[in-house]
């Protein structure tokens, strides 16, 4: 269904709705890979989020980013306007149902920078993120070199005592070495000032795709687990 912003564009959007017996509370947002090599909102890793989402009576939305399939715009190359459109979904799905008093933003590779760039919402609505396979290594290629834009906005979230960060990557990313990866959880957990609660998951032999049954397995128990 198409979802028109106030930023002047206008989202192709897919949301599922709980039972409305249950009175879910809960809402998911779902961010795709980069547009530019065809991420969109049916990632195979997405759909599966999906469905545990679903099964645990989340309000459940993925959306195209400006660009891309029926979603108006064109896309940016440092990411910033897609943050702002982020920010937007975020408060006009509230606007709608203003009994949402859990949001959960989930960002997958490049959707997980767009992810950190929201805040922690007023302390009427929990907000958490959880970052899937962030690309630290391609980071400033991704934002035409944003990278101290998308550091500093962690920082926020790491340094704010209401915010809570789940980070998940493979031991066998494309992009990133384990190394480096292992390196940056460390200096995520050195912030100073940190105060956010902070939950790191690598999984043994998961790719930047999470391609194969026990990868996807384990994506799936970790983040049903942090989710409980």
């Amino acid at each position: 269904m198409p979802f028109k912003l106030s930023t002047g564009v206008t989202l192709q959007v897919v949301v599922s709705y709980p039972n409305p017996a249950l009175n879910s509370t809960k809402l998911a947002i779902l961010l795709h890979p980069w547009s530019w090599l065809g991420g969109n909102m049916n990632d195979p890793t997405l759909k599966v989020l999906t469905k545990l989402l679903q099964n645990k009576n989340y309000h459940v939305m993925r959306y195209n980013s400006r660009g891309v399939g029926k979603s108006s715009g064109w896309p940016s190359l440092t990411g910033k306007a897609e943050g702002e459109d982020l920010k937007a979904v975020v408060q006009e799905f509230l606007a709608g149902k203003p009994e949402i008093d859990t949001l959960t933003i989930i960002g997958y590779s490049h959707g997980s920078l767009i992810a950190s760039l929201h805040p922690i919402l007023n302390p009427n609505v929990k907000t958490s993120h959880i970052l899937l396979s962030y690309p630290l290594s391609p980071r400033g290629l991704l934002t035409m070199f944003q990278t101290d834009m998308y550091a500093s906005a962690l920082r926020h979230l790491l340094c704010n005592p209401e915010a809570r960060l789940l980070l998940i990557y493979g031991d066998k990313d494309e992009f990133t070495s384990k190394s480096k990866y292992d390196a940056w959880i460390e200096s995520c957990r050195r912030t100073d000032g940190l105060k956010a609660k902070l939950d790191v998951v690598r999984v043994t032999e998961a790719n930047h795709f999470w391609q194969s049954h026990d990868a996807r397995t384990a994506l799936e128990q970790a983040v049903d687990n942090w989710l409980s």
